[in-house]
């Protein structure tokens, strides 16, 4: 796929604009042609047909969302609406297929495969996931990091920020750069893919200071470079950034599954490999060898969203020694796979123990009192998560950590929840860091309630 086709945007611009006013003209032609043609009364019939399919689909999907739960979260009833929409259009434009002719019926063909491309592109909008073409094809927009000498911190953000204020700083770009890169798994042997990584304005200096680190996880199924492009992350910091002096985190985002169709828990397991030694062990070493960063755990992040999220809460929590912050967002309250009997057997050899050990309340309380800090994030629309979210913040503030816990509004199980709650983790995260004091309170950021944990 070429570099231009891969960056074409799929939840604004021109696509999106040109897919929903096409499938709309389709179906008004297709309406029209009914009654200039004197079938009113057969367009009649096809209406009402397709009205009992779209609320056959909007019971099938809610049936799926909401009381099977099998995608684990309900979808939420802006998905279960436009699906059930979706029913309702393929629907009327099949009974206009199979009772016209000519050219009205290759329009009815054609109008079909326009209204299932557009309600799943309207999906897509409403969750965030896939943000251009080359997303839905795992092609990176990244160039490769591997050709870059490693650099040295030339010194510390303190003295970086005491440089700006007497503007004295070293020239940086306006703006951070993204890579890719093969992280080698030298301890974990773990299969990964590529991660991305995020080097700040600041880092890009010939004397760039030793910076803070965010280990951010996409979620499953899912890869490092949705993160990047769903969660805006280069955007994030790149906006940060520009408020303080070119300093930002420098991110990463390691692979945790090794496919979009592994679940690999974080963990050391017979079934995808040392996924937990990697991240603990392989992934901040090469970090500390080859980028300008502070190695202090205190000024390490790791963070995620949902599967991603869960993930960052169990590290977190067993490797204060590594990860002094967490940042998770739409996580759950163990690692989850299938039913879990089967899973502690095929995960950890059928050791209760073992699984337990990597729940995150239990991993905070194990290894209170903790001086590690916290930001969780749920959407208003994902009360499961709320759950979740209430429950890991109550053990953490119970076991001493500095906790914020935040609702954001109009969002659920997807990235709008990311991008909405991260604007204030970072700059809450960032004041603690030292990289520069918060623009305003965590409670006065757009759509963002906090929560009374205690």
């Amino acid at each position: 796929m070429g570099t231009w086709l891969a960056k074409v945007h799929l939840t604004q611009g021109w696509l999106p604009a040109t897919l929903f006013t096409l499938t709309a003209l389709a179906l008004v032609l297709l309406v029209l042609t009914g009654l200039t043609h004197g079938r009113w009364r057969t367009l009649l019939k096809q209406v009402a047909i397709a009205a009992g399919i779209g609320a056959l689909g909007l019971l099938a999907t809610w049936l799926v969302s909401d009381v099977f739960m099998l995608f684990g979260v309900s979808l939420g009833w802006m998905v279960i609406i436009t699906v059930a929409l979706g029913f309702l259009a393929v629907g009327f434009t099949i009974c206009v297929l199979v009772t016209s002719r000519g050219w009205r019926r290759l329009l009815a063909a054609l109008s079909i495969l326009l209204c299932l491309l557009s309600t799943g592109l309207r999906v897509d909008i409403i969750y965030g996931e896939f943000t251009t073409l080359g997303s839905l094809f795992d092609v990176t927009l990244y160039p490769d990091y591997g050709s870059h000498q490693a650099v040295r911190p030339a010194m510390s953000v303190a003295q970086w920020r005491a440089r700006a204020s007497k503007g004295n700083l070293p020239a940086y770009p306006h703006t951070g750069r993204s890579y890719s890169v093969r992280i080698p798994n030298d301890s974990s042997r773990f299969l990964a893919r590529p991660a991305d990584i995020y080097l700040p304005p600041a880092a890009l200096s010939k004397k760039p200071p030793a910076l803070p680190v965010f280990v951010l996880l996409a979620g499953q199924p899912g890869s490092p470079d949705r993160l990047f492009t769903a969660g805006s992350i280069p955007a994030l910091m790149d906006a940060y950034a520009a408020e303080h002096d070119g300093l930002a985190p420098v991110v990463v985002s390691p692979d945790q599954n090794g496919s979009s169709f592994h679940n690999s828990l974080c963990v050391d397991s017979p079934v995808y490999g040392k996924a937990e030694t990697y991240l603990s062990r392989d992934v901040p070493a090469w970090i500390r060898a080859n980028l300008p960063v502070d190695g202090k755990p205190q000024l390490w992040t790791i963070g995620g969203f949902s599967q991603g999220g869960t993930c960052s809460t169990q590290l977190g929590a067993r490797h204060p020694d590594v990860y002094g912050n967490m940042l998770p967002a739409d996580g759950e309250l163990e690692p989850t796979q299938g039913r879990q009997d089967q899973m502690i057997q095929d995960y950890f050899g059928g050791d209760r123990k073992r699984f337990l050990a990597q729940v995150p309340a239990k991993a905070i309380t194990d290894r209170a009192p903790s001086n590690q800090r916290l930001f969780t994030a749920a959407g208003s629309n994902d009360k499961e998560s709320q759950h979740n979210m209430m429950v890991i913040a109550r053990a953490a503030d119970q076991a001493g950590m500095s906790v914020e816990a935040v609702i954001t509004q109009g969002s659920g199980h997807d990235w709008h929840t990311v991008k909405t709650a991260w604007k204030p983790g970072l700059e809450w995260l960032g004041e603690a860091m030292g990289l520069g004091p918060m623009s305003q309170p965590v409670q006065d950021f757009p759509d963002i309630v906090e929560m009374n944990i205690s």
